[in-house]
């Protein structure tokens, strides 16, 4: 069995290696976290106008055909991150405020029934998604970094 099929050969140096791994590996543009952003703040943003279905739907569609063409070469890095545990407590930490905020504004006889209350809370949802993603990113880049990948 031929073994330069299994292995391409290494770099003659392990610098050298480490530069061309994290070239390979883009960090996703800043634009992209405010898909997700939006996404989660779909629900307050339906709650405050149901009119926004539409555009939520739209961005939908234009969030997966730029997933699936222009970020297609990144697609290695969200891969990692979500091997990562600090992405998925990301996540996880998202919807558990997401369903406590919601939990505890009821229990408290709040409840956000507001156009302006829910618009509130979709820009904090939004923002909050934008930042952490944002810090999940970078810290994975720098694990794959020392990790030499």
């Amino acid at each position: 069995m031929d073994t330069m099929t299994l292995a391409p050969a290494a770099p003659a140096s392990a610098e050298a290696a480490a530069t061309a791994s994290t070239e390979e590996i883009k960090p996703l543009p800043a634009w992209f976290f405010v898909f997700e952003g939006v996404a989660s703040a779909a629900y307050d943003l339906f709650q405050a106008d149901h009119r926004f279905l539409w555009a939520l739907g739209a961005l939908f569609v234009v969030n997966l055909v730029v997933s699936l063409t222009v970020l297609r070469s990144r697609l290695r890095l969200a891969k990692r991150m979500w091997r990562g545990k600090s992405t998925r407590k990301v996540a996880l930490g998202l919807l558990a405020l997401r369903l406590g905020s919601h939990l505890a504004l009821v229990l408290a006889g709040c409840t956000v029934v507001s156009v302006a209350g829910h618009l509130a809370f979709a820009l904090v949802m939004s923002a909050t998604t934008v930042s952490l993603l944002w810090y999940a990113q970078r810290v994975s880049l720098r694990a794959l970094a020392a990790e030499g990948v």
